[in-house]
């Protein structure tokens, strides 16, 4: 549809934090149509599979309709290669990304000037709430590894993921193992 403005907010979200869920809710006011994609960072080990952190995006927002029925329509969808790659087949025309903090701006300026230059792409940059400034999928997955009450983690991700979390470090997941050990390690200095 001519004039539809459509972006993607990408990113690996394992897990999805609250803070995720602040840029998406704020990104449908800005767009026509947002694609969540989540996508896979070779250089980060994956606790969630593809299919398990699509499931969790989908009923994360899935009452986003409801809550602000004039904002743009949100879905989930999830790819592998370069994100610009993914843009141009889907017809998005930019790639919607939240600042944190001031370390995150340096990358995702690079980032950005190498999307445009590579895929042609624009990038809009929301910065996060005030509460989300610090919040990582990293840390979440180190405090899962690591803590003894996972409930804690309420102020950082949805009760959904809480539940997966606790269901991951049940299973003993290799990654909480790993994540566990090396901190141990890097303590023992």
């Amino acid at each position: 549809m001519p004039g539809l403005h459509k972006a993607i907010y990408a990113g690996s979200f394992d897990p999805a934090t609250l803070g995720h869920l602040d840029i998406i809710k704020r990104g449908r006011r800005l767009f026509d149509e947002l694609v969540v994609a989540v996508g896979r960072n070779p250089a980060k080990d994956q606790l969630f599979t593809p299919q398990e952190r699509v499931e969790m995006c989908e009923q994360l927002i899935a009452n986003m309709a409801n809550d602000e029925p004039n904002a743009g329509g949100v879905r989930v969808e999830s790819y592998e290669g370069l994100t610009v790659d993914f843009a141009a087949r889907i017809g998005a025309q930019v790639i919607l990304r939240g600042i944190r903090n001031l370390s995150d701006l340096q990358n995702e300026i690079q980032q950005a000037i190498t999307n445009h230059e590579v895929g042609n792409t624009e990038t809009v940059f929301i910065t996060s709430g005030f509460f989300f400034a610090y919040t990582s999928s990293s840390l979440i997955k180190q405090i899962t590894a690591l803590g003894d009450d996972l409930d804690r983690l309420s102020v950082m991700v949805p009760a959904l993921v809480i539940e997966r979390l606790k269901e991951k470090k049940k299973q003993g997941h290799p990654l909480l193992k790993k994540i566990a050990s090396t901190s141990y390690d890097e303590n023992d200095n």
